[in-house]
């Protein structure tokens, strides 16, 4: 702040009066600070001044609910609100720093911070506070230790500090410079040159460094160059005070008048959007000091030096009455700070007074505070006990006295014996990676323990320490050792290990041997795979989002229909959900809920998984219900009609999943409101009292559905935010139950591990009870029991462990809008009413069908697998058999269990997060028919999006209604590519190269010619393929796509959506036609496309001899077709012509397949040219094309 223009009474308090170190009573102390203020007999008080004790503050309204004197006599200088802990900080003209605690603002720590001059700005850090003073900055702790003095030039002459980043800081006074220090090394490494001097305030928003300077001129600098962007002329004398926020900058200063300056009332407001003064803003006050208190409205709090306080909108009229009086103790107020909850406001006078203004009786300064840490209280005088079973406890607290005497910890030799510490294991990672080069063994460090250091471990915990210490990552290349494993092999985090073919000789089917299809890990924000088998295999769902095909280029509900056809078609292979998961991160809503992770906190693990999840779960189903209730037929792809489910204006997942709600709120005025709304799913609320009693699932359900909260909210007929009772009532059950356990914390989690242990307690009871009394049951004997032999057929003792959540659940509405919940079993008769009659009586048995469960392994930072229960259909289009069988989902690895370990939950590392139950016998309620929406005319002409592209770029021709594909026909299909991420890999100690991570792929071109016809080799499809994700290589040499091919705005090709070209191919793959080209496994991968295998003729197959090298279309072309291809770069048009050629010359070769023999002889002689060439095609003036050659003749003649 400027100090020009204010009482020159100020200037009586010259820094020699201060000089002492210690503060002392100042001469022109106010006789009225006396009073109730006991002084020690050299005139220092030894108490704060407590004024007004109980305070009663209304909600809303600022009030002054303490003050308290920092240094008695010295005016305060500067304050400062902690923006770590919940402190007020203070400094005064005498160089004095003092510190307050919380609301009571008790005196937390004081110490002197100079000498001579005063404390002109103070900054909280995380591990300090800083004190800028004239030409000295000061690093201290909260308790008064300094961190770091760094002392300017004595010539400098500083007012203000502004912290830039964590770690750098701007620093600018009465000179024609400011300071750029670096925190950590503390030394300047920056000296910005300023054209006005005097920059006495400083601000930072996202766009500009404010400056403001003793002109009365405000200017706007650039973030990274400080360059002056723009200046405002903002007042003829000084400045006084400035704050900005959103585009509004709000100034208060003096004016030149004939008799010098004079404070001005009105406030100079910018519009930092167009960068002009709008309407000044007149006030009834004397402004000193201005504040944004952006609450509600972006209200401006303006102080005067008076102790006048007046609240206004920066673009509306100040209203008299909206001024309060704070009652300084001296006769003006010198600083002003709002916390950064603006929950509180502090003034300091020139008596050395703080006054604490609130909003409300219990304010907090910051919105999340850590806890302060206090000095701790001394030991010598109350000593504490001493806990022996503690190891770690110092028995030093205890003095002991000096003797003589033997001790009793004195024992003789022949009592005592030495016991080593034995070494601990060798980490299993260890030697799980360790390469031997004779009889030396290197691997690389795991990073698991500090190092040079072995935590000590007593022998009765050595135990525990060998089983839980290590876990392993992946059941990839280990062995069986259980001593070291908590987490079972099946649920641990798989991983794909990369070689030099990339995936095609991982063996999927070793985590696979079913035909349902996995999905792949690799992917960014593929953590939800476990969520998309979940709704896959519900259905109605599958159904329905099969059936729907829209306009929009990037809709969540088609490309979900996309993967679930995969899903469909594959037998056992795994799918992947990259186009899906590209349409996810373009959703904005995604973004804005933490959805879209990056690689970095995805391989660590450091996002809570669980959260996560659930949080993807709420948004997937909001997003499928708003996506499917838009059913109008789309125009870009013709024949996609509306679903079959439901009719216009409706949605089906709003059927399936939304339950109608009815909301009650009760004021204690006595007024009602009571709100219709619906929800798609529900999250468990946990009682309060945790204790070890019995309580169902079933009853903790009912307490989610039908909740009853206390809540702040608004009334109108109090006209404001009053406690208000929420109950919540359900008018109608969904078919699927879909409920989020929100096991977030300790205390849940000690919650479901509570309620486990007496539901197995309760079990054993229960089923003991139906042995015959007579024989005498031991729980060892249990599993006999379970067994054919056994006397009765019970579950076995380890299939009773852990569990609390029931298969199935039993629900009624009563007729007073209640809802009854309970636990159900297929042995039971229902509650109220037999099964046949439930639609009639309200009562309905819901089974349970899914668990998806974080599992917590501290190797891997955990990973989320999903429970499944497959229903008989799935088994019937996938094995042809008819029954229901529980299946653990972990991305690829998918493994048959047993139901009871779909409600097994293990809280040390299998914790619930989201449970499925649907409605008994819902399938029969929808029609479950599947009707591909893709027609023949998405096949026809479509304009491009490029804006340059002309009729004379076009590289095809669309094809024409008489030469529609049919079943069988060719088509030559080549595709191009970029990288979106580079190949992560590292290198062994042994120097081979290991892929971490391969590379992201993104389809850039895709060519189909037509294989038949009077056009054959014409292609029908040529399309470019926009993309809105960076390219970081447009591999230009082996792609041919050159920087701006991709772009709307400059290309000249005829580019389109992914999604249209997508559909163009899924229409060719499902009429039936076959495709031919080179290397179609990489391209149908990288598009995201599952096509039968029979529908597939690639050449890189059938030019191969088994445990030989794979041959390019290139070598191929030159060696049978006499044609140089890919010379500069490659062309999808040239290969794809090329592939049908060397298709056509393979039947030749063949006899069409029937004669094997004579082919594989030309194969050899291939392979035999193929060495000798080194595999290179010659150059033009080298060898001539090998149809002349010997041995090329001799395979003719074959």
């Amino acid at each position: 702040m400027n100090f020009e223009g204010l009482d020159p009474g100020l200037a009586e308090y010259a820094p020699a009066m201060h000089s002492s170190l210690d503060p002392v009573l100042d001469a022109h102390l106010n006789p009225s600070l006396l009073q109730n203020v006991e002084l020690d007999p050299e005139g220092v008080a030894l108490e704060a001044l407590p004024v007004q004790e109980s305070v009663h503050i209304m909600e809303g309204v600022y009030s002054e609910l303490h003050s308290v004197v920092a240094e008695v006599g010295v005016p305060v200088s500067v304050s400062h609100f902690d923006l770590h802990e919940e402190m007020l900080w203070v400094g005064s003209h005498g160089g004095h720093a003092t510190s307050f605690f919380g609301p009571t603002l008790e005196r937390y720590s004081s110490f002197q911070v100079n000498g001579s001059d005063d404390i002109r700005q103070i900054h909280s850090l995380e591990n300090g506070i800083l004190f800028l003073t004239k030409n000295n900055l000061k690093y201290m702790a909260r308790g008064g230790l300094i961190i770091f003095d760094y002392l300017l030039d004595e010539t400098e002459d500083m007012h203000s500090l502004l912290l830039t980043d964590s770690s750098t800081l701007l620093v600018g006074g009465l000179q024609n410079h400011i300071l750029e220090i670096d925190l950590n090394t503390v030394q300047e490494t920056q000296k910005y040159a300023v054209e006005t001097p005097g920059v006495t305030i400083m601000r930072q928003t996202n766009r500009f460094f404010f400056c403001g300077h003793t002109s009365g001129k405000v200017s706007l600098r650039d973030l990274r160059t400080f360059k002056m962007e723009h200046e405002f002329d903002a007042f003829s004398g000084s400045l006084s005070d400035f704050d900005v926020h959103g585009n509004l900058l709000a100034t208060c200063g003096f004016s030149s008048r004939l008799t010098g300056l004079a404070c001005d009332r009105f406030l100079k407001v910018y519009d930092l959007r167009m960068m002009r003064a709008i309407t000044p803003l007149q006030v009834h006050v004397d402004p000193a000091f201005l504040r944004f208190i952006p609450t509600y409205t972006s209200r401006l709090a303006i102080i005067s030096q008076s102790g006048q306080c007046q609240f206004c909108e920066p673009t509306g009229l100040a209203n008299p009455a909206d001024i309060f009086h704070v009652n300084p103790v001296g006769p003006l107020l010198m600083t002003f700070d709002v916390s950064a909850s603006k929950q509180a406001l502090a003034f300091g006078d020139s008596e050395g007074c703080v006054h604490l203004w609130t909003d409300s009786p219990e304010p907090s300064f910051n919105p999340y505070s850590r806890e302060t840490e206090f000095a701790l209280p001394c030991l010598v005088d109350s000593l504490p006990p001493l806990d022996w079973s503690q190891d770690l406890l110092p028995l030093s607290l205890i003095p002991v006295p000096l003797t003589t005497d033997t001790l009793l910890s004195d024992w003789p030799a022949a009592n005592s014996a030495p016991a080593p510490r034995r070494a601990p294991p060798v980490d299993a990672e260890i030697l799980r990676t360790m390469k031997k080069v004779g009889f030396i063994g290197y691997a690389p460090n795991p990073r698991t323990r500090l190092r040079n250091q072995i935590p000590y471990r007593l022998k009765e915990s050595d135990s525990e320490f060998d089983s839980f210490s290590q876990v392993t990552e992946s059941p990839i290349g280990r062995e069986e050792e259980p001593h070291l494993h908590m987490v079972s092999k099946k649920y641990r985090k798989v991983t794909i290990k990369y070689s030099k073919l990339g995936l095609e000789d991982f063996d999927f089917k070793h985590y696979n041997k079913t035909l349902f299809a996995g999905l792949e890990p690799h992917i960014p924000n593929a953590y939800c795979n476990c969520m998309i088998q979940v709704l896959y295999f519900l259905e109605p769902v599958r159904c329905l989002i099969q059936n729907h095909l829209c306009q929009k280029e990037f809709c969540l509900a088609c490309e979900l229909g996309f993967l679930f056809h995969m899903l469909d078609l594959s037998r056992g292979d795994p799918c992947q959900g990259s186009n899906f998961l590209r349409a996810f991160r373009t959703i904005p809503e995604a973004s804005a809920l933490g959805l879209i992770l990056a690689d970095s906190d995805e391989a660590s693990g450091k996002g809570n998984l669980a959260r996560l999840i659930q949080r993807w779960n709420c948004f997937i189903l909001t997003q499928l219900h708003q996506d499917l209730q838009e059913l109008e037929v789309p125009q870009a792809y013709r024949g996609a009609g509306g679903s079959s489910f439901c009719s216009s204006g409706d949605s089906v997942i709003g059927q399936l999943f939304s339950c109608e709600m009815e909301n009650c709120s009760l004021c204690r005025c006595g007024s009602e409101t009571v709100r219709a709304s619906s929800t798609l799913l529900f999250t468990l609320s946990y009682p309060e009292d945790k204790t070890g009693k019995n309580c169902d699932f079933a009853q903790v359900l009912k307490r989610s559905i039908c909740l009853e909260q206390n809540t702040q909210a608004w009334c109108d007929n109090c006209e404001k935010y009053q406690p208000t009772i929420q109950t919540r009532n359900i008018r109608h059950l969904p078919d699927i139950l879909v409920i989020n356990c929100e096991v977030n914390s300790l205390k849940e989690a000690d919650f479901w591990r509570m309620q486990a242990e007496v539901a197995f307690k309760m079990a054993i009871k229960k089923h003991s009870g139906e042995i015959s009394k007579k024989k005498e049951f031991a729980l060892a004997d249990w599993k006999e029991l379970g067994s054919p032999e056994g006397m009765l057929m019970c579950p076995s003792i380890e299939e009773l462990k852990n569990v609390w959540l029931p298969f199935s659940i039993q629900m009624k509405m009563t007729k007073n809008k209640g809802l009854d919940v309970c636990n159900w079993t297929d042995g039971d008769e229902m509650q109220w009413g037999p099964a046949r009659a439930e639609e009639e009586h309200g009562v309905y048995v819901y089974d349970l069908m899914a668990t998806v469960v974080h599992i917590l392994d501290s190797r891997t930072g955990g990973s989320l697998v999903a429970h499944i229960k497959v229903g008989e259909t799935y088994h019937q289009r996938k094995e042809g058999v008819t029954h229901q069988q529980w299946y653990l989902f972990n991305d690829f690895l998918i493994e048959p269990i047993d139901k009871h370990e779909a409600v097994q939950f293990d809280m040390n590392w299998k914790v619930p997060a989201i449970l499925y139950y649907i409605k008994r016998n819902l399938n029969s309620k929808y029609n479950l028919n599947i009707k591909n929406p893709i027609e023949a005319s998405v096949l026809l002409a479509e304009a491009s999006l490029a804006r340059k592209q002309r009729k004379t770029h076009t590289t095809f021709i669309p094809l024409m209604l008489n030469e529609m594909p049919q079943v069988g026909d060719l088509v030559g299909l080549d595709a191009e590519f970029v990288t979106l991420n580079e190949e992560e890999a590292e290198l062994r100690s042994d120097g081979t190269k290991s892929t971490i991570k391969p590379s992201q792929m993104s389809v850039a071109r895709i060519t189909c010619v037509r294989g038949q016809g009077p056009n054959e080799g014409i292609p029908f499809i040529d399309d470019y393929i926009s993309t809105q994700e960076q390219v970081v290589d447009y591999l230009t040499q082996y792609s041919g796509i050159k920087p701006g091919d991709l772009d709307a705005k400059i290309s000249s090709k005829h580019l389109t959506t992914l999604k249209s070209t997508y559909l163009k191919l899924r229409f060719l793959i499902d009429i039936g036609v076959k495709f031919v080209g080179h290397g179609l496994q990489k391209d149908f991968r990288v598009i995201n496309l599952m096509v039968p295998k029979d529908q597939v003729l690639d050449t890189v197959y059938l030019f191969h001899m088994p445990r030989k090298r794979m041959i390019s279309l290139r070598f191929l072309a030159w060696y049978f077709l006499d044609l140089k291809i890919q010379g500069e770069t490659h062309d999808s048009i040239e290969d794809a012509r090329t592939a049908l050629q060397l298709y056509r010359k393979y039947l030749e070769l063949s006899k069409n397949g029937t004669e094997p023999e004579s082919f594989h002889k030309v194969l050899k002689g291939l392979y035999e040219k193929g060495r000798k060439m080194d595999w290179k095609v010659p150059e033009p003036e080298g060898q001539t094309s090998p149809k002349n050659a010997a041995v090329f003749s001799s395979v003719l003649a074959l």
